[in-house]
């Protein structure tokens, strides 16, 4: 039974015995049962104010309550002019003020972290209790489109709290966090994915600048002075006479060759270094990959191996520096040729409707392990190779801002792919 009915019922009890009473007592006396009469319908009233005063107090809580339950805080209470219910309303609505200020702030801070996470250029995922994804931005949708794979075979075993970096495709980097936070006193996980692609190669291309340049200076100042002493030695025929100083005369010059070849093999790396910025200009990407299948069409010849090509008849632009782009699809088709060794094919395709251009071959194909060094500075799969033809195509296609990949899609079909953008 409610508080509320039992104080009637108790009233309503206590009234009608004392009005009984008083017949029975008072019913000789007419005077003073109706004095007695009066007092009682007096009490009566007096009981029904008092309970309505404090009933009152309650009536404010419960529909206080209700609004604190239906999370509305915009709900206050008018002073009553009474000073213990007025108490109860003015804490009630300061507490309600209170409530409303921190959701409001509460709010605002979720909206901003919201639309942080959604255009942060950090890819974020967050997880949910089970370890399924619940929320993810943007960049990491893109980067997981790239990368299917990421999440499933890198995160196997990675503790919370750690880091680790990943380069894909030998060309971008990235750097994994695997981090957590309580929400409503439960552990959650979320993972941060940003591409340092850019600031690794900046920190290889200055640590090879130096290494290069350093080779090429003591190299050029020992070639100079041997190569003009030894070239000294064989003008000077009186020493030169006897027919026994003949292997040391033919040694000499073989010295001198090889030191011409090595001038030549620093040249090439001193390039590398050199690139200069893309002179970009109109140029017609049909004319010039035809150019390219021309000049590469005897050396694949001599090794059977076919260049095909597939494209239209009407020129197509793109702004590009034509002796870097005409370098680069130099050193892409090599590579294809020395990839393939002895009778396959090459078929490049232009898609000028996606902006793609592929170049693919029939050769081994690229290991798994090897994939991932593919672009870095000095390296090589090749036994005399000098690590620094597809560096090079990288320095090129990175000043015209191309994306590009390089990679083995099925057996037998290696495919480097130029994304040409405007």
């Amino acid at each position: 039974m409610k508080l509320k009915t039992k104080y009637i019922l108790f009233l309503a009890i206590l009234h009608l015995t004392c009005l009984v009473m008083s017949y029975f007592i008072f019913k000789e006396n007419k005077l003073i049962f109706l004095l007695t009469e009066v007092f009682i319908i007096i009490s009566i009233i007096i009981s029904l104010s008092l309970y309505k005063q404090l009933i009152a107090p309650l009536t404010y809580l419960r529909q206080g309550i209700s609004a604190i339950k239906d999370k509305d805080f915009n709900v206050k209470f008018l002073l009553t002019g009474k000073k213990e219910v007025d108490e109860l309303v003015d804490v009630y609505n300061r507490m309600i003020d209170e409530l409303r200020t921190e959701r409001t702030k509460q709010q605002e801070q979720h909206f901003f972290l919201e639309k942080l996470v959604q255009t942060s250029p950090t890819g974020i995922i967050i997880l949910d209790y089970d370890g399924q994804i619940k929320q993810i931005n943007p960049k990491a949708t893109e980067i997981l489109a790239d990368n299917p794979d990421l999440l499933e075979n890198q995160l196997q075993g990675m503790k919370t709290g750690s880091s680790k970096t990943l380069r894909t495709n030998g060309l971008h980097t990235y750097k994994i966090q695997k981090s957590r936070f309580i929400d409503r006193g439960f552990e959650r996980i979320f993972i941060m994915l940003e591409e340092v692609t850019a600031e690794i190669f900046a920190a290889e291309k200055g640590v090879y600048s130096k290494v290069i340049r350093m080779m090429a200076h003591e190299v050029n100042n020992t070639v100079g002075p041997v190569n003009s002493i030894i070239n000294t030695a064989l003008s000077q025929q009186h020493l030169w006479l006897d027919a026994g100083d003949l292997p040391l005369k033919n040694a000499m010059k073989v010295a001198i060759d090889r030191n011409q070849n090595l001038n030549v093999f620093m040249r090439n790396f001193a390039d590398l270094v050199k690139l200069p910025e893309a002179n970009r200009k109109k140029t017609d990407l049909i004319a010039l990959i035809r150019s390219v299948s021309e000049l590469m069409y005897y050396p694949a010849n001599e090794k059977n191996i076919a260049i095909t090509t597939e494209l239209h008849n009407a020129p197509y632009f793109i702004f590009a520096d034509v002796e870097q782009m005409e370098q680069a699809l130099i050193n892409i088709v090599k590579n294809a040729i020395e990839a393939i060794g002895d009778t396959g094919s090459i078929k490049i395709t232009l898609d000028q409707s996606q902006r793609t251009l592929t170049i693919s071959d029939t050769g081994k194909g690229i290991s798994q392990q090897d994939t991932e060094q593919l672009f870095s500075p000095f390296f090589s799969t090749k036994k005399d190779g000098q690590g620094i033809g597809l560096t090079l195509v990288r320095e090129i296609l990175l000043n015209h801002g191309f994306e590009f990949s390089l990679k083995t899609v099925k057996p037998n079909d290696t495919q480097f792919e130029i994304k040409l953008t405007p």
